[in-house]
């Protein structure tokens, strides 16, 4: 049966609405990376900014899955929209005449509602796939590929647009632009959103949150390790090495590191949404039974695995920064940038397939949640390890991770027609 148009809209509207709170997210985290360490923050005090920020999403998730179930998917998607234009708001106040501790508390706080709107908007958007998208054809793994994959390219350009605001327009300017913007698109996406999407059925309860799937808890379990391993370097250990590689200390310095640090950022996210985008043809998926991709699941994650490792050799043999160690970093984490590109579309692709349309909110907000677990303990092990250790323990972290999730991806089966109870 072919998609009804009203689906294919509002499928549009979704994306664009994803879209524009995911170029706000990516650009303030730069700015806030960015801006912090240049006032002095140590490597554990930047991790500290963005740990409410993934609490937040671990919380946001689980009653995320809930409240759409309940009220409807529109509600959430516009409460993460109108939420990250008050957080942006919010972030105009801080005052430079702060301690570093009010400072930290501060956009620890701003930091969090934040994570709680991006994981509205999230879960949002990736259950509405699993309810829009055609069944044949592979359409399902095609359309979730393309609403992650180009929501990671845009993403990037958010990297890339808060380094440069932040040496063009400063800080507070900065954030405000960005919050001006967001609002205007909030209001368009309420007033030309389509029909398509469900209005929520009152009798949901929350204790049907938590899934009876192995399959989903597994794949669960498999997103926290594979998030762990991106964000133990992505968050604050490779920025921060690569800031002492670039800066020379003076204002023109510090402004080139900004556009090359921000330019890598941006460079390897876009990178990453351009192949998950095209997972489905790497893998071959429409020719290819959901037992196959199942399995596929463990191999990607094994050949993943050799990239940090290759990396943390790399760094042990260096006797510190040096050019070729800083060149093997950026053509390796690329490298590992595509790789877990197809790693994390296979696994956006098989939550929507071992779930039900009835449970679709809630198993979706239950990965999320466990997607948000991954990057809080990747995100606070990226200052602790790169303060205690430097890049060799950082890449080494990754490491493990990686392998933790390759065997927790083998206990995937392909039996999907598991009872839900």
């Amino acid at each position: 049966m072919t998609q009804r148009p009203k689906g294919l809209s509002a499928y549009i509207a979704v994306t664009a609405a994803y879209w524009a709170f995911m170029l706000t997210d990516g650009a303030l985290r730069m700015l806030v990376l960015l801006h912090f360490h240049t006032m002095g923050f140590s490597p554990v005090q930047l991790a500290y900014l963005f740990v409410l920020y993934e609490i937040a999403g671990i919380v946001t998730n689980l009653t995320a899955g809930w409240i759409a179930a309940r009220f409807g998917l529109t509600s959430t998607l516009y409460a993460g929209l109108g939420l990250q234009v008050l957080a942006l708001l919010a972030m105009t106040q801080i005052d430079p005449n702060w301690t570093i501790g009010a400072s930290v508390a501060f956009v620890m706080m701003v930091q969090g509602a934040s994570g709680v709107a991006k994981d509205l908007a999230k879960m949002s958007s990736k259950s509405s796939v699993k309810l829009l998208a055609p069944t044949e054809g592979g359409g399902l793994f095609r359309w979730v590929a393309i609403l992650t994959g180009s929501k990671n390219a845009v993403k990037g350009l958010g990297f890339l647009l808060g380094a440069a605001m932040l040496a063009t327009l400063g800080f507070m300017m900065a954030i405000l632009v960005m919050a001006a913007v967001l609002a205007i698109i909030l209001i368009a996406i309420i007033v030309f959103m389509p029909p398509g999407l469900p209005k929520g059925r009152k009798g949901t309860k929350f204790s049907e949150v938590f899934s009876k799937s192995a399959n989903v808890n597994w794949l669960s379990a498999a997103r926290v390790f594979l998030f762990g391993a991106r964000d133990v370097w992505f968050v604050v250990g490779i920025p921060i090495y690569f800031y002492a590689v670039l800066s020379d200390g003076t204002e023109e310095g510090n402004r080139t590191a900004f556009f090359m640090i921000g330019t890598f950022m941006a460079v390897w996210v876009i990178l990453y949404g351009a192949v998950q985008a095209s997972a489905p043809k790497i893998l071959r998926a429409s020719e290819r039974t959901e037992g196959d991709l199942i399995r596929a699941a463990r191999s990607w994650a094994v050949t993943l695995f050799c990239v940090p490792a290759a990396l943390t050799l790399a760094a042990l043999l260096s006797s510190g920064p040096q050019a070729w160690l800083t060149v093997a970093l950026v053509l390796g984490l690329l490298v590992f940038g595509a790789i877990f590109a197809v790693n994390s579309a296979l696994h956006s692709y098989l939550i929507l397939a071992f779930t039900k349309s009835d449970r679709v909110t809630m198993d979706v907000g239950f990965y999320y949640m466990a997607n948000a677990t991954g990057r809080l303990v990747g995100t606070v092990l990226s200052g602790f390890t790169y303060q205690v250790a430097g890049l060799p323990l950082v890449l080494g972290t990754a490491a493990l991770m990686v392998a933790l999730a390759a065997l927790t991806s083998g206990k995937l089966t392909d039996q999907t027609t598991e009872a839900y109870t």
